[in-house]
């Protein structure tokens, strides 16, 4: 029996990962905005004992009203009721670095790590497309590679804001009139090329110091940014040796950067369709795409792609003279994996957008509990994750059902707490040191005993 043991982190997304699961009989099409829908959701986690859930996001309204349920409730705003309603599980929000100010951001995610008692976690963005950066007054979307410059400059600034009180300053002597020590107040004082940053934050320092930090770009740029600052990669392949491939390279790249590797965690996506038998299983998969419309799907291929609308067809193939990666300012990795699992596996437009309806891009899997434990296994064994972004195709069934039936089988082989222990941080949970206070010096630190 092995003493390292899954994370499991929940990604919630309104009815379910699969784009026709509003369609469903089971489904109610309002969910996205029902705060008990979610507080279900929490509890059917949290009784699965996760590490954490995840709520996705962005500044701009995806697809169209068409395609799926629309429109999200603020991640920040939901996930702080979330934390009065559950008691362990870790609460993941999305944020983006190219279209917030670290000041206010900070501040948001440092409420939410004292309301929870520890147990935020940001999922730093950067945000591509058109859509978003027209809603900010921006023609169009920064250049790849100065997003993330922004993001790197931005989360520097966070962390200064989140550090610029230090854990004692709050002195609380009634008798002596002193609430507290002024001198361990320690105001950013930044500039830099993108943000100008001044005052300390008018929070204080958090249980965890600073929430967990999650990012989940694959490109060289994403990889980079990941290995200096992440703790938790959010990532996508469809296959072992893909995965494989990355976790190794992410692994060196957070060494080279001069951090453990062991601090850094990678969750693969993954879209579990369960069944009681095998064909059970592909019976619910089917269903799904069978209500797939797949007009939608191509214009959001299309889109992906950077094509001009129709120039897919449904039953051909992509076309032969796709820009590489290079060219793409978009979701650079997600385009490489779309274009690779479609020449790879020789698809037509139709059976990529197929594919694509579970989880876009991410691997699916439809099988027993027992193949999609084995799956689970053999990925975290095999040098190829840490844990997984459990992804739902349809909710709130597809995660009672994970929970119901894998969760036993991942804690019969020892790959999985069977109950939460003594009241943890996310950040605990997940083997990550609290932060030392950057402002902290010699002089105030506690001696050592």
């Amino acid at each position: 029996m092995t003493t390292r043991q899954l994370h499991l982190n929940a990604f919630l997304m309104n009815t379910g990962h699969h784009e026709a699961s509003w369609r469903l009989p089971e489904s109610d099409p309002y969910a996205h905005v029902e705060l008990s829908h979610y507080v279900g959701l929490a509890r059917i986690a949290e009784r699965g004992t996760f590490d954490s859930l995840f709520l996705a996001d962005g500044p701009q309204l995806w697809g169209n009203l068409a395609q799926r349920p629309a429109g999200a409730l603020e991640p920040l705003t939901l996930l702080t009721a979330l934390a009065t309603a559950t008691e362990h599980i870790g609460l993941i929000a999305t944020a983006s670095t190219s279209y917030n100010s670290p000041y206010n951001l900070a501040r948001r995610f440092a409420s939410l790590d004292i309301v929870s008692g520890g147990r935020a976690g940001w999922n730093i963005v950067t945000t591509a497309g058109a859509e978003a950066a027209r809603n900010f007054g921006l023609a169009g979307e920064p250049p790849h590679a100065e997003r993330y410059a922004r993001a790197a400059e931005f989360l520097e600034v966070s962390r200064k804001l989140w550090d610029s009180w230090e854990d004692d300053a709050i002195v609380a002597d009634k008798a002596a009139g002193v609430w507290g020590d002024d001198r361990k107040i320690h105001p950013p004082r930044h500039q830099g090329t993108y943000f100008g940053v001044d005052g300390a934050l008018n929070v204080p320092r958090t249980p965890q110091g600073y929430p967990l930090l999650v990012q989940a770009g694959s490109s060289e740029d994403g990889k980079a940014f990941a290995a200096r600052y992440a703790e938790a990669v959010f990532t996508a392949q469809q296959t072992l040796a893909d995965a494989q491939a990355f976790y190794a390279d992410l692994k060196s790249r957070t060494r080279a950067a001069g951090r453990d590797p062991g601090h850094l965690k990678v969750l693969p996506g993954i879209v579990p369709v369960l069944g009681s038998t095998e064909a059970e299983a592909r019976a619910a998969e089917q269903l799904l795409e069978d209500h797939i419309v797949y007009e939608h799907g191509v214009g959001r291929l299309e889109s992906l792609l950077q094509l001009p609308a129709g120039t897919l067809r449904l039953d051909g193939p992509l076309p032969a003279d796709l820009p590489p990666e290079s060219a793409v300012e978009g979701a650079k990795s997600r385009y490489t994996l779309v274009v690779e699992l479609a020449r790879r596996e020789r698809l037509t437009v139709r059976q990529l957008v197929g594919r694509l309806g579970g989880g876009r891009g991410h691997l699916t899997f439809a099988g027993t509990p027992e193949q999609v434990a084995d799956e689970i296994e053999t990925w975290f064994t095999q040098g190829a994750a840490d844990g997984f972004n459990i992804m739902p195709a349809v909710l709130p069934s597809g995660l009672e059902a994970f929970v119901e039936h894998v969760v036993p089988l991942l804690r019969a082989r020892g790959l999985l707490r069977t109950a939460y222990g003594p009241r943890q941080t996310l950040r605990e949970r997940y083997g990550l040191p609290r932060p030392t206070n950057q402002y902290l010096t010699s002089a105030s630190a506690p001696a050592l005993v």
